[in-house]
């Protein structure tokens, strides 16, 4: 797990936001999203391919 040392005149919501930005980046946070319920494999391979769609379908609107 990701860590953020506190400096001395800095404000716990500032490290706080970096803290989260850290985690963020390492995904952590996506992770937890997507184990937080368990997912059929049907609708895994569903998702899967619905993102492939949509990433083709960028892929071919940006070339023209």
């Amino acid at each position: 797990m990701p860590g953020v040392l506190v400096r001395d005149d800095e404000p716990f919501e500032r490290a706080l936001k970096r803290f989260k930005k850290t985690c963020e980046k390492a995904g952590i946070i996506s992770d937890m999203k997507k184990h937080q319920h368990f997912e059929k494999p049907s609708e895994r391979r569903k998702r899967k391919l619905n993102a492939a769609k949509r990433k083709r379908m960028k892929l071919d609107s940006s070339r023209y």
